[in-house]
């Protein structure tokens, strides 16, 4: 699909080449660029099946790119509204544009975008609408590495999406600690050898979390971690059973891996605490 007029106001060397992609089985249709940005992956796919069945309320997609796990999410579970947030206005416009596509209809009326910079100052994501205690949860997935880590051109737009800067996960946890109100819930996919990042930045924040590897392969070690949590709870951690993507050696994925990418459906949800 060619950008061309789509986008009004946008560089045409930026709206040249966008492609619409089927999620979910074609529950959810996404605009992206074809090149030369991030492109929408698994891992915001399972981020938004995290999130548990019944969940209800307003969620908030901080870093949402193009819409991947907001569009998901909110697609998934009928009885949640979405917020994207975002500093790429591009990005954005292309969520915004995807809202519009019959396909999406079923859940475009609950989502909406707010275009704010994560790393400002509380000031300012106050004044864009990030403003405290206004969401009951949100999800995340942040840049994994930390900068020096991933090389890439400075003229690589693809770069912010994948290097967190100087301050590591500290302004993510920050914001979300902000918006979610107490006793509201976090939900985060990262690295699976940054999981001790990620415990530290939530401290005193967030507890009652939940730890779920993701595996990709029954006998590898894990490469992702989902990690679920419940603003201002002093209840201990819990690393649960690990998820796996791939059956045997080969690239088939899954039954319940297939479920998620093709049906939107959700992970298992985990025993009582």
């Amino acid at each position: 699909m060619t950008g061309g007029n789509d986008l009004a106001g946008q560089p045409a060397a930026e709206t040249e080449e966008i492609t619409k992609d089927a999620f979910l089985g074609g529950l959810v249709q996404l605009l992206q660029p074809a090149r030369g940005r991030h492109r929408a992956g698994l891992d915001a796919v399972y981020l938004a099946a995290a999130v548990p069945a019944g969940t209800q309320g307003h969620v908030v997609d901080l870093g949402s790119g193009v819409g991947t796990a907001g569009f998901c999410l909110a697609a998934r579970l009928a009885d949640v509204r979405v917020t994207l947030v975002d500093r790429d206005r591009f990005a954005l416009d292309l969520a915004a544009c995807a809202l519009e596509l019959p396909e999406n209809a079923a859940f475009a009326g609950r989502v909406s975008i707010i275009e704010a910079d994560i790393g400002a100052k509380g000031s300012a994501r106050h004044a864009a609408g990030l403003v405290p205690a206004f969401a009951d949860h949100a999800i995340i997935n942040p840049p994994y590495y930390a900068d020096g880590r991933f090389r890439a051109s400075p003229a690589d737009a693809r770069a912010g999406a994948h290097v967190l800067d100087a301050r590591g996960l500290e302004p993510w946890a920050r914001v979300a600690t902000d918006i979610v109100r107490e006793g509201g819930s976090l939900t985060m996919i990262f690295r699976a050898d940054g999981l001790g990042e990620l415990l530290e930045a939530l401290k005193g924040r967030f507890g009652a979390i939940d730890v779920i590897p993701l595996r990709p392969r029954p006998e590898a070690a894990a490469t992702r971690v989902l990690l679920r949590a419940i603003r201002a709870s002093r209840a201990p951690m819990r690393l649960l059973p690990g998820f796996v993507l791939h059956e045997g050696t080969g690239s088939d994925f899954t039954p319940q891996a297939r479920a998620i990418m093709r049906e939107g459906a959700g992970l298992t949800p985990p025993p009582p605490r």
